[in-house]
């Protein structure tokens, strides 16, 4: 089934929020899924879950200025047998909601999927307050929490189908305000295990996710062109649980890395490969993301620039990281248990 609604989903090329196949998405799975239900905490236009709403009004529920008890809510809904989908902000999914999440959802291993929008600086003007830049770390650090980070729409459709028809267990899925260049061509067939190779290189492993895997492909673009560096470009879009074999391959590779990420360094996509690096092939790996600081208001685009979470930011840190790359080369040690 997957197969068939993704074959009938029509991809993108021009620049579309990745919040956006959320809704879309999830009006597909609604189609195909009568168990499916979506519940929303007083945000659905932004979420797109209105989508749903509006297509399935019997099976959408919005709870209103709840979110926790949307939470406890989808943890009932799950234990009869529906699937829920719990849409809102990133910001209180996770911070406002952690407790019902950790002790309803994950706790009880229950398949209740977080559909979490707006997250990191690229929210823009609603500032500090709304800007979720830890809930990768908060979610990866959960016992049984899956994290999936989509990079463009066309991924972004593919996780929410196969988050019902693939995984079993609890979900965390992050996606975006803003709209964002294409990265994938057409819809994706499968997220495999979550880390594709967009660019091969030998030189430098440039590990992204989310609204990072574009200006990743770019900074690859801008060191090849000024310095003759040939970096590979990696989307971990499943970043718990970490594909650690494909982490490895690249590493080994290429001897050196930098992770980008619009999420805090602590606990993210850069601790996750840096585990990688640690148990089975210790090389450098530097991470581009936010440091120890909050979030400022601003446009989108000035957010992300003044925290240099930008295409130059990732290739001016590859030429450092490029510095402290070691000379002699060591295989990887295999057996590592982040896989």
């Amino acid at each position: 089934m997957a197969s068939e609604l993704i074959d009938a989903a029509e991809p993108q090329i021009e620049p579309l929020a990745t919040r956006q196949a959320y809704g879309d998405a999830l009006v597909a799975l609604g189609e195909s899924y009568p168990e499916v239900v979506a519940l929303d905490a007083d945000l659905a236009v932004s979420t797109q879950s209105i989508k749903f709403g509006k297509e399935f009004p019997e099976r959408f529920f919005n709870i209103g200025a709840a979110e926790a008890n949307m939470m406890s809510i989808s943890c009932g809904l799950a234990a009869t047998g529906k699937v829920p989908y719990a849409s809102t902000f990133a910001i209180f999914a996770t911070s406002r909601s952690y407790d019902q999440v950790r002790l309803g959802i994950a706790h009880n291993g229950l398949k209740v999927r977080i559909g979490a929008s707006h997250g990191g600086v690229s929210l823009g003007e609603d500032g500090a307050s709304h800007q979720m830049i830890e809930d990768i770390a908060l979610m990866r650090a959960m016992p049984k929490m899956q994290v999936i980070v989509p990079a463009d729409y066309n991924q972004a459709y593919t996780a929410v189908i196969e988050s019902y028809e693939r995984f079993d267990g609890p979900m965390y899925m992050r996606f975006g305000r803003p709209k964002t260049p294409i990265v994938y061509d057409g819809i994706p067939d499968t997220l495999g295990g979550g880390v594709d190779v967009l660019r091969e290189g030998k030189d430098i492993s440039i590990f992204t996710c989310g609204h990072m895997v574009w200006r990743g492909l770019e900074a690859a673009e801008t060191l090849e062109r000024e310095d003759g560096v040939e970096a590979e470009v990696v989307n971990v879009s499943i970043i718990k649980p970490i594909d650690s074999q494909a982490v490895l391959s690249s590493l080994a590779k290429t001897g050196v890395a930098v992770t980008a990420e619009e999420h805090r360094v602590v606990g993210g996509l850069g601790d996750a490969i840096r585990q990688v690096a640690a148990e089975q092939h210790p090389v450098p790996v530097f991470a581009l993301g936010m440091q120890d600081e909050f979030g400022v208001s601003g446009t989108a685009e000035a957010c992300m620039e003044h925290f240099g979470l930008t295409a130059s930011g990732i290739a001016d840190l590859a030429r450092e990281a490029l510095l402290k790359k070691p000379i002699v080369q060591h295989p990887p040690i295999h057996g590592g248990p982040w896989s």
